[in-house]
């Protein structure tokens, strides 16, 4: 079977594609891929959610390599490039706990751009990224054609939120520990932000607003794929047993 292509979006926030994995855990993203594809030959949408610098992004990639490895033609996109602009942000609180977990996201547009569109019934003509989230560009009207085969997997916090839950074909929970998800996030950010106002950031909003989506919508409750990602090299697929 030839190998299909990745299709990536336009947005500026991108994180490198991983490097190879290691024996256990290309023995645990075989599965996945195969609960994926099992799913059927249609126009699907997976989600990879999961607590802030859990891996979801990284798993993302994976996911999508390895579907289109077996021919699927795959798209990337993460609910981070569907945002509020930040021109708007005087408008309404974003920086809370609270405030992001109500406020940050546009979830009615990723629904109308991305989501809907890429349904086994939709035209398949969807937008990848929205607002960028580091140049606030507009991407809303760049637009890719997903062929009927064609598997879109998307990655980001919140994503089995009630506005947005009744799109996905099939949901993955990248489970991490509380407080590994908070070192991770730090380290990786402290470069950009010093890592005391990067932990405060990891600690105060978007834990915070990640206990809230917990405490509310409990997504442990019912996605169908669970991956303890604590150790990179050699996860544990929990949910179903791998």
């Amino acid at each position: 079977m030839a190998e299909a292509r990745v299709e990536l979006s336009v947005s500026t926030w991108q994180q490198p594609l991983p490097p190879p994995a290691s024996p256990e855990r290309s023995r645990v993203l075989d599965l996945v891929v195969s609960l994926i594809e099992d799913i059927g030959p249609q126009r699907l949408r997976v989600v990879v959610d999961g607590l802030t610098a859990a891996g979801k992004t990284s798993l993302g990639h994976e996911l999508a390599v390895g579907l289109a490895a077996r021919g699927r033609p795959t798209f990337r996109a993460s609910m981070d490039d569907f945002k509020r602009p930040w021109r708007d942000a005087h408008l309404y609180d974003r920086k809370s706990g609270e405030g992001y977990y109500r406020n940050a996201f546009d979830l009615a547009g990723a629904r109308r751009l991305l989501l809907e569109p890429a349904a086994a019934a939709g035209d398949g003509v969807v937008a990848l990224c929205s607002i960028d989230p580091l140049t606030q560009v507009d991407h809303a009207g760049v637009k890719v054609e997903m062929p009927e085969d064609g598997v879109l997997v998307v990655d980001g916090v919140f994503g089995c939120r009630p506005e947005i839950n009744d799109c996905w074909d099939l949901r993955v929970w990248v489970e991490v520990a509380v407080e590994l998800s908070v070192l991770r996030g730090t380290r990786r950010d402290a470069d950009r932000e010093g890592a005391a106002e990067a932990e405060r950031l990891h600690r105060d909003r978007y834990l915070a607003a990640e206990l809230i989506y917990l405490e509310e919508v409990d997504p442990l409750s019912f996605v169908e794929v669970v991956l303890d990602n604590s150790d990179f090299h050699r996860p544990a697929l929990i949910r179903p047993r791998g």
